[in-house]
């Protein structure tokens, strides 16, 4: 259904890069989720209401509060689309995971209630009538639920969308709750023990863990999460893929929201080449970066001496010593060496993995006294580092 309502509403449905395509599926998915959860709250609270069931009440409130969600959700891809302006020139693309947090505080919410009321009645429990009615209803909601989890997964990962995803994760918590209620209610039917009151519990269970990894999966955007690999490759193929680019770091990534992408990175270049030809060269990268990975790029040329057969043995062996005693997850960059009167300035960053056992300054001490031990007289001015590859 999904396919084909955006086949008919959505133009240029396969350019999920343009933010006027996802907020077109945001609105419809949305639309079609808050549908779909009324008419499963009006079954459900009917069946509920006829069988005296506390988990069946619950789980139509559940799907309630979807709805809500879904209007959250709605209203989060009608916000994050709209233009920069002066306040807030990178855009409004986080709004929506702005509305992905809400939503899943909003699971949350109704996940603590419902545990609430189920350990209520399994303290004081009640009678709980059994209608073939009500299996219909719920085997009809377990069936929609399903395909709910599905598009909304599948139109998620089409246009990347943290929110959609929390929406998918709902769905399928969902599908396992009203299935629990299913479960217990066939139960007590045919053997006479009324678990109603445990198959809320477990629902609402069932209901929190999904609230809690949804809530995760929003928060993390929204504090900066580590770029996706593949992307972070894709820059350093394009980058690297041009001969005057000695090498690269200090890559980072601001994430803005969806279309809202902005990278910054050092590119080395020779120190003895033609500036303004490496300039051109830098202008180009950047239009490529924009072209074909939708992203506004600012690239730093740091000159580095290539043809000075000192420096590049005095790195080699520096960073050999380097891999000896430290090991070979750290590594250096923007080398150079500043003679002077007593002694010779080794200048370079050193990149220490954030997961590393020793602390930044046991790393300072340690390579410096690298620097030390050389022939010469060699002081080494180290900056640490680290792989900046990193949202902010």
């Amino acid at each position: 259904m999904i396919q084909l309502l955006s086949r008919i509403f959505i133009k240029n449905r396969e350019d999920v890069e343009n933010p006027a395509v996802r907020r077109a599926y945001g609105v419809l998915c949305g639309s079609v989720g808050i549908f779909l959860n009324l008419v499963l709250f009006t079954l459900k609270a009917v069946a509920g209401a006829i069988t005296g069931s506390i988990a069946i009440t619950a789980d139509a409130f559940n799907n309630l509060s979807d709805a809500g969600s879904s209007v959250i959700t709605l209203l989060g891809f009608r916000l994050a689309a709209q233009k920069p302006h002066q306040d807030h020139p990178y855009g409004h693309g986080r709004y929506e995971y702005i509305s992905g947090l809400i939503v899943s505080l909003a699971i949350l919410m109704m996940g603590f209630d419902l545990a609430k009321s189920s350990v209520e009645k399994i303290f004081k429990p009640e009678a709980v009538l059994f209608s073939w009615l009500s299996i219909g209803i719920l085997l009809a909601s377990i069936a929609v639920k399903l395909y709910m989890a599905l598009y909304n997964r599948a139109v998620g990962r089409k246009i990347d969308s943290v929110s959609m995803a929390a929406t998918a994760t709902d769905s399928l918590s969902d599908m396992c709750a009203t299935s629990v209620v299913l479960l217990s209610t066939l139960i007590s039917h045919f053997t006479g023990a009324n678990i109603d009151a445990w198959a809320g519990a477990a629902v609402s269970l069932l209901i929190l863990w999904a609230g809690f990894g949804a809530t995760r999966d929003t928060i993390s955007p929204l504090l900066g999460k580590a770029p996706d690999p593949e992307f972070v490759h894709k820059i350093a193929a394009i980058v690297e893929s041009y001969p005057e680019v000695v090498g690269m770091h200090d890559l980072m990534v601001h994430d803005y929201g969806a279309g809202r992408v902005m990278i910054s990175l050092h590119a080395e270049v020779p120190a003895n080449g033609d500036i303004m030809a490496l300039h051109d060269v830098i202008d180009t990268i950047e239009r490529r970066l924009q072209e074909e990975l939708n992203c506004s790029a600012t690239i730093h040329m740091d000159p580095i001496s290539t043809d000075d057969e000192q420096i590049a043995a005095t790195r080699q062996h520096i960073l050999q010593r380097i891999h000896e005693e430290l090991g070979e997850k750290i590594s250096i960059h923007d080398f150079r060496m500043v003679p002077g009167p007593t002694h010779t300035n080794v200048i370079f960053d050193v990149v220490v993995p954030y997961e590393f056992s020793m602390s930044d300054e046991e790393v300072r001490a340690a390579v410096s006294r690298l620097v030390r031990e050389l022939e010469g007289d060699y002081f080494a001015v180290l900056n640490i580092d680290h792989p900046v590859a990193t949202e902010v």
